[in-house]
């Protein structure tokens, strides 16, 4: 099998039957695209079941889902244009933009903030829009928001400006290229391969922010990419039952599934407003087979039991980076689970060893011991220099106002 291609249902002759994934999100990203990011999504022509479902009327049902969850307030017509828009923003907005001075530091040429050019300039997300009321000129076709959004990710590796301002930009701008998607109805594999592009993105933006903790309005920067976040997965998770091929899997679907499941670590979370017992329900069998499923499951009971050194060993051992881009909020807080017991469960005549302590947490050693200070718990040094927690402190306490950022020591991902 070509790499690209998804994997064939290890059950030919197993009844299937797509399903849709609903959710309660008032107001979903753009709900007619989605694509793959590294691979060619490209599904295998071969049909077994003995009882195939109509993929003609199963794509239109989709679709017609999709667009009842449109970009914001995106106005769906009942037909859908066609963008002629060569550009990454179309020349009238970009004229404007210029006239009014709104041209983001990434979009200036030479700095000047009344200048720009058709190749810095990005047509910028619109709350309401009707296509009704747009002309084909202004919007882009599938080859130039693929042009755009490569573009938009390569930003991604500046160092020049600050990360919460790279976010923002893109941010804006990927929005609009799921609203001008949405205006055209486009629904197929290469629009699989762009929204799993921008789902990676607010993935990897929901870990940077959280290190951005000195910016200001950092926490509703972070709660906005966490909304986008859910929307474009949501978006996702249609588009491959709406370009599904009956007992096939897209090559990194388990992937971008799984992140659901990591989703609801913590206190009864619940991203898309549904339970994950539900949800399993409409989820085929081979990718709840997959090894990145098995792994996100079996993660979220090591957490939800407690098990912190089966969580944190087997999240250095197998988490991909996105996944552990959406765990590692959590690595610290079975951290302090795991300082605790040995605090309250220890003998006081026995003080726990650091050097022990940093393996458990997988830790090193310096962080360990700011981490139990962290907790509110004092060190002790032996005669050689040998660092101990003395147990049985009465002056744990869980940290408040987060985490700072230590390492997961031993994890292929570092």
């Amino acid at each position: 099998m070509e790499k690209g291609q998804p994997h064939p249902h290890p059950h030919p002759h197993r009844r299937s039957r797509a399903r849709t994934i609903s959710t309660h999100s008032s107001s979903s990203s753009s709900t007619l695209l989605s694509n793959k990011f590294q691979t060619n999504p490209m599904r295998n022509a071969t049909n077994s079941n003995p009882n195939p479902i109509n993929n003609h009327d199963y794509s239109k049902r989709n679709t017609q889902q999709l667009q009842e969850e449109g970009e914001e307030d995106l106005l769906l017509s009942s037909t859908s244009i066609v963008g002629t828009c060569p550009f990454m923003c179309p020349v009238e907005e970009r004229v404007q933009r210029e006239r009014l001075r709104d041209l983001s530091v990434f979009e200036r040429l030479n700095g000047s903030p009344v200048k720009t050019s058709p190749s810095l300039a990005v047509k910028k997300f619109c709350r309401t829009i009707s296509t009704k009321n747009v002309q084909a000129s202004d919007v882009r076709p599938l080859p130039v928001l693929e042009d755009t959004l490569n573009y938009l990710l390569n930003l991604l590796d500046t160092k020049e400006h600050p990360f919460e301002v790279v976010h923002d930009f893109i941010f804006d701008r990927t929005r609009s290229i799921r609203q001008d998607l949405s205006m055209q109805n486009i629904i197929n594999n290469r629009v699989i391969q762009m929204f799993e592009k921008m789902v990676k993105f607010h993935v990897i933006s929901h870990h940077k922010l959280r290190r951005c903790s000195d910016s200001p309005n950092i926490s509703s920067k972070y709660y906005l990419n966490m909304e986008q976040l859910t929307k474009a997965l949501t978006s996702l998770y249609h588009l491959y039952e709406a370009n599904r091929n009956i007992q096939s899997i897209y090559e990194n679907e388990a992937e971008f599934r799984s992140l659901y499941v990591l989703l609801h670590l913590g206190c009864d979370n619940k991203p898309m407003g549904e339970s994950l017992s539900f949800w399993f329900c409409h989820v085929a069998s081979p990718i709840i087979k997959s090894k990145e499923m098995c792994f996100a499951r079996i993660v979220l009971r090591y957490y939800r039991f407690g098990n912190y050194k089966r969580f944190i060993c087997t999240t250095a051992a197998e988490a991909s980076y996105l996944q552990y881009c959406i765990i590692e909020p959590y690595i610290n807080e079975i951290r302090v689970l795991a300082v605790s017991c040995v605090n309250f469960g220890g003998y006081k005549l026995h003080p726990y060893p650091l050097a022990d302590l940093s393996k458990l947490l997988m830790m090193k050693e310096s962080d360990v011991e700011s981490f139990c200070h962290y907790c509110g718990l004092e060190t002790s040094t032996d005669e050689v220099g040998n660092k101990f927690l003395p147990t049985k402190q009465t002056s744990f306490c869980h940290p408040k106002g987060g985490f700072q950022n230590y390492c997961l020591v031993g994890s292929a991902l570092f």
